[in-house]
């Protein structure tokens, strides 16, 4: 391996964990040496990284002595467990769970929105949830130019949001479907093949879905807008990758359509795909893949004088999640 830094990932066999290894070798991230971590039943199993095998390890005392930088891809008792040894070794945690997001003293970071945060981290920096990553970036552009004052979002969730047995899940349940057989869940709490379940994690006291109060949460943070108003509504899809999210967004001052996709086109991580009329707009599987988040049917909003509605699309495996621990991991080479 080239010349650079001692990295290990958490997680490692995880839909997100195997992306992070991805995005790593794609953006030719510095690693001398990878160490890579997964729970017990993984260890002793090999994950890829630049053409090689690298055995999964186990996590145990002195795992992570010499690592600089984790990214941790695994659950949130897994990061509240580890991270903290991992700082106490050494190393610095980017992580992607949901065990640090809210705490006052850990940055939560977009890259591309609140670079400057990162700056202040006593050892643990968080990505966001990645609806919240793909919801956010096109607000902060209308944010910057006309402060926003009211937010809407129903996102549309792709299966491996929930990882790789969310994915098996809708694979099984369309060939079963296929096959004339009983189309069972054992992951989900319906079906999802042919289905939409407008509910993804627990319901509060309120109603309101533990995803859903994550995109109120992390979104007034990123932004430091800690009054800002957001409605939530987050559904589960049966699509395999990409998150997309239909978003109203209120501002004091007034930002047409037109304005609005110079804004997008201007902001780094965004493309616009707007042209309704060519049947042309961001779709889920056109979007896969690829680290951009993508907006299109950007319009006035007709209840609303200072509205504006339009539809983003983002890999949340890659943007969501992988891609974004990688950017902040590479703030931190600065």
């Amino acid at each position: 391996m080239a010349s650079g830094l001692t990295v290990a990932v958490v997680g490692a066999t995880g839909a997100a964990g195997a992306t992070t290894l991805r995005i790593l070798e794609e953006r030719k991230f510095p690693v001398r040496e990878l160490r890579a971590f997964a729970s017990e039943r993984s260890v002793g199993k090999a994950v890829t990284f630049r053409g090689e095998p690298i055995r999964v390890q186990k996590i145990e005392p002195g795992a992570f002595k010499g690592v600089e930088i984790a990214i941790c891809a695994a659950g949130t008792a897994q990061s509240k467990e580890l991270a903290p040894i991992i700082v106490r070794a050494g190393g610095v945690v980017v992580d992607k769970s949901n065990a640090y997001r809210m705490d006052p003293s850990v940055p939560l970071v977009v890259p591309e929105i609140n670079a400057h945060a990162a700056k202040h981290h006593q050892g643990i920096l968080a990505s966001p949830n990645c609806t919240t990553i793909v919801t956010v970036m096109p607000l902060k552009p209308l944010h910057d130019a006309g402060r926003l004052r009211r937010v809407l979002a129903v996102s549309y969730q792709a299966v491996s949001g929930a990882g790789v047995k969310g994915i098996a899940e809708l694979r099984e349940q369309t060939l079963a479907w296929a096959r004339g057989d009983t189309v069972r869940p054992s992951h989900f709490p319906h079906p999802i093949a042919f289905n939409l379940i407008p509910a993804i994690d627990r319901f509060g006291p309120d109603g309101y879905t533990g995803e859903e109060t994550k995109l109120v949460n992390e979104t007034r943070k990123i932004l430091e807008s800690p009054d800002l108003l957001i409605s939530p509504t987050a559904v589960r899809v049966p699509v395999f990758t990409c998150h997309s999210v239909a978003v109203t967004a209120e501002t004091e001052r007034k930002i047409t359509p037109g304005e609005a996709r110079e804004l997008f086109e201007r902001f780094p991580g965004l493309k616009v795909l707007d042209d309704p009329a060519q049947d042309r707009y961001p779709m889920p599987i056109a979007v896969e893949g690829q680290d951009d988040c993508f907006v299109g049917r950007i319009r006035a909003d007709l209840s609303s004088p200072t509205g504006l509605n339009f539809w983003v699309v983002g890999d949340q495996l890659r943007k969501g999640a992988a891609t974004n621990a990688v950017q902040i991991a590479e703030l931190l080479l600065g």
